[in-house]
């Protein structure tokens, strides 16, 4: 299921991504997939550069397996078929002691297509190898993670940016009064998650159910920093487990929670949360989608980080709710400042506003449903973001 081209071709990207690294994850699939696919819409070549280390590679069964044969690499291929682009994919491996091959092209190819592009775009610093960075003559870092990687690397924890010569970040409000994310001396571009609208089209159907698609932890831990701990999303989750309770609706999360958060799990079952596998119902790019599209409205929870920062942080699983025309009701992070609220997108700061919120879309569905839509065509749509975010960087016009 390609995207058809709609434009001349007016340049080329390379994005460097983790889209084999995890299977199962649909919608951080679709995170990528929407710049990979934004950009061919407007024309443009894309390539999507992957990596895996041989050791992680496993069966279907958890065994260490060749990349090849591995869950990874057919996750991988399987996401690049469905949408044309098994041809603009290649996958580094690294082997130990500092070998490298490569699946889908070869290096040759590789570093032409970084050489020739209007820039590299590296998600969180995703592609590390210095002479493949340096191969590309613009080397974009696309912060999505917001206020992690700037903490680090004031606390000389690390340097995710080091090798880049432009810096974009969801993070919209990032070096505006009462944002507390930290710079770094770098000018930051301010851009919004990207949905591809003709991949997100508006879906009348759906049950009768708030739902949430994520992590409970993720793969960072909280961040102490200049006398704060910035912490993760389980530390919003957890405020509002009664939700459901308080409110008499119907809520389901599809969260990747750990065995060792029994107590977590519990409590948000006894609030009336249902909680269902990620993998099971969100677990490719097709089943996230309908996912989504099988749900009334979405119940954003963002990580502490964000809320605490006021970065501006909006989620690119929102964003495609809100392209489905399935209202948000989006915790607080500073995203106000950058995008309306009151209607198809909602925005709370405390349990009972989060309740009031939901009360709101419940008691009009429709209307709110048809304003999600055109909240996304005006503010979230791939074609004016991407645009905006290459005249920013000075690339192809």
């Amino acid at each position: 299921m390609g995207a058809s081209r709609s434009a001349p071709r007016r340049g080329s990207v390379v994005v460097a991504a983790a889209v084999a690294q995890k299977p199962g994850w649909g919608g951080h699939s679709w995170a990528v997939l929407q710049y990979l696919l934004g950009f061919r819409r407007l024309g443009w070549d894309v390539t999507l550069l992957d990596w895996l280390e041989p050791s992680i590679c496993t069966g279907a069964g958890g065994e260490s397996v060749p990349p090849r044969d591995s869950v990874q690499l057919r996750y991988l291929e399987a996401v690049a078929t469905s949408f044309g682009l098994g041809d603009d994919v290649a996958v580094l491996l690294k082997e130990r002691g500092g070998g490298r091959t490569w699946i889908g092209m070869g290096e040759a190819e590789v570093r032409r297509r970084l050489a020739e592009a209007d820039f590299l775009l590296n998600v969180m610093g995703y592609l590390t190898e210095p002479d493949l960075v340096e191969a590309a003559h613009l080397r974009v870092f696309l912060d999505i993670d917001p206020g992690f990687g700037q903490m680090w690397r004031d606390l000389e924890l690390a340097d995710v940016f080091r090798g880049h010569d432009r810096f974009a970040t969801v993070g919209e409000n990032i070096g505006r009064p009462g944002c507390d994310v930290p710079t770094c001396g770098l000018d930051w571009i301010a851009t919004a998650p990207p949905v591809v609208l003709d991949m997100w089209p508006p879906c009348r159907e759906g049950r009768d159910v708030f739902t949430t698609v994520g992590a409970w932890r993720g793969q960072y831990g909280p961040v102490e920093y200049r006398g704060r701990t910035y912490g993760l999303r389980v530390h919003e989750f957890r405020r509002l487990a009664d939700l459901p309770r308080r409110t008499g609706r119907s809520f389901e999360a599809a969260l990747d929670i750990d065995p060792s958060d029994e107590p977590d799990r519990a409590a948000l079952e006894s609030g009336g949360w249902s909680l269902v596998d990620p993998r099971a119902r969100a677990g490719d790019p097709q089943a996230y989608r309908g996912y989504i599209q099988g749900s009334m409205a979405e119940l954003m929870v963002a990580k502490n980080m964000y809320v605490q920062t006021r970065g501006g942080w909006f989620s690119d699983r929102s964003v495609c709710y809100l392209a489905s025309g399935k209202p948000v009701v989006a915790q607080d992070t500073g995203w106000t400042a950058n995008h309306p609220s009151g209607e198809g997108l909602l925005c709370f700061a405390t349990l009972e506003e989060a309740a009031a919120a939901v009360e709101d879309v419940a008691s009009a569905p429709a209307r709110h449903a048809r304003a999600a839509r055109e909240l996304a065509e005006e503010h979230f749509d791939s074609d004016r973001v991407l645009t905006r975010l290459a005249d920013r960087l000075g690339a192809a016009a």
